[in-house]
């Protein structure tokens, strides 16, 4: 195997230790290498923090290996600007090493290639382009949030083979087992916001948090949790407005919601009054107000409603979809994805990316919406 990619390899592994934990920043590994060996190394652990290429040369130095020549792996493009934290360009010269060794290219337009062009500038060696797509996959939310400016959308649904998320009567607990679940946490901790519909919560008054597993122990993880609730109806006694974490909820109501209900529910948990179009929630408006707060990756659970909304009107990017080996049926039974549907055959929504993997005795779906 080529060395440039055996440890870009080891980078990329090394960022992932930040998952869940950096946004609004990316995840991003870094890889010291002197003479074949790997001389220090780090990852972005938070926003705020040192980054990787920072903590890659402290590594280094602490266990008194001489950086001046080494050369750098790196899975994003150095910053070359002052944020929370001084340029990692500079603190890359100033280290005195020789060569810069790049995943991924910096996405935000004001950036892309500036890194770069600085460390040249100054004499050091750089190649980028090494396991790119990887690179890329790794920050596919952050790298559309910073170019778009709203978050990537997924829609995360467990349904039945035929499916189907609940029965008539709404009884929808427990449809995949133990180990599909677990992975719908991972997915939770990923995000910065998980949304659902004021139905879901009026059928299962979920807690919509992420608890983690024996392998995944808690890292202080909190999301925010979004309810679209066109007409304030979400119950004053629901877990989302009356646990601990309420502060962190956001109930989107219509202007034209009864002001009475709307005032009980600001007063414990954060409301936002959002346009509506029909009787729905402007979901685009919803999305750009996100994006300002610096959510980068919103999950959607919500029912079979919620995510015909955002699939239909083109505003989910990628869907995780798990099924498990049961067969419901019934005409009124909910469907995963319901609303008016798509008539012609040329608006279909067509996937791309498509992957599907065993997860215990289920099968999951994860695939890019064009």
């Amino acid at each position: 195997m080529n060395s440039d990619v055996h440890w870009m390899r080891r980078a990329l592994r090394l960022a992932l230790r930040g998952y869940g934990q950096t946004s609004p920043n990316p995840m991003v590994g870094a890889v010291l290498v002197r003479g074949g060996k790997v001389i220090g190394e780090g990852w972005h652990r938070k926003a705020g923090e040192p980054h990787a290429e920072v903590e890659a040369i402290r590594d280094a130095q602490h266990k008194g290996q001489r950086v001046t020549g080494a050369t750098l792996y790196v899975t994003l493009e150095p910053c070359c600007t002052h944020g929370r934290t001084p340029p990692c360009t500079e603190a890359i010269v100033k280290a005195g090493i020789a060569r810069v060794i790049v995943g991924a290219i910096d996405p935000n337009p004001r950036h892309s290639g500036r890194g770069l062009k600085s460390l040249s500038a100054s004499g050091v060696r750089v190649t980028s382009g090494i396991l790119e797509s990887n690179a890329t996959r790794l920050n596919e939310a952050f790298n559309h949030w910073i170019v778009k400016g709203t978050p990537f959308v997924t829609v995360k649904a467990a349904m039945t083979l035929d499916g189907k998320i609940a029965a008539v009567g709404g009884e929808s607990k427990w449809i995949t087992g133990e180990i599909a679940r677990a992975y719908g946490m991972r997915l939770r901790q990923r995000a910065d916001a998980i949304l659902v519909g004021v139905n879901t919560i009026l059928a299962d008054d979920p807690s919509l948090t992420f608890r983690p597993t024996k392998k995944r122990q808690d890292n202080g993880k909190v999301l925010r949790r979004m309810i679209l609730d066109t007409q304030a109806r979400t119950p004053l006694v629901a877990k989302v407005v009356t646990d601990r974490w309420a502060h962190n909820t956001i109930v989107v109501i219509g202007k034209d919601a009864p002001q009475r209900r709307a005032a009980a529910l600001a007063k414990k948990a954060t409301v936002w009054h959002a346009p509506t179009k029909g009787n729905r929630i402007d979901l685009r408006w919803v999305l750009r107000r996100l994006g300002k707060e610096n959510v980068t990756d919103l999950l959607v659970e919500g029912g079979g409603e919620v995510n015909a909304s955002f699939l239909l009107e083109r505003l989910a990017h990628r869907i995780a979809f798990f099924y498990a080996p049961k067969i419901l049926g019934g005409r009124a039974s909910i469907k995963a994805v319901g609303g008016d549907g798509l008539l012609h055959k040329n608006e279909w929504l067509r996937l791309r990316e498509v992957e599907w993997e065993n997860v215990g005795r289920d099968l999951l779906l994860t695939a890019r919406v064009d």
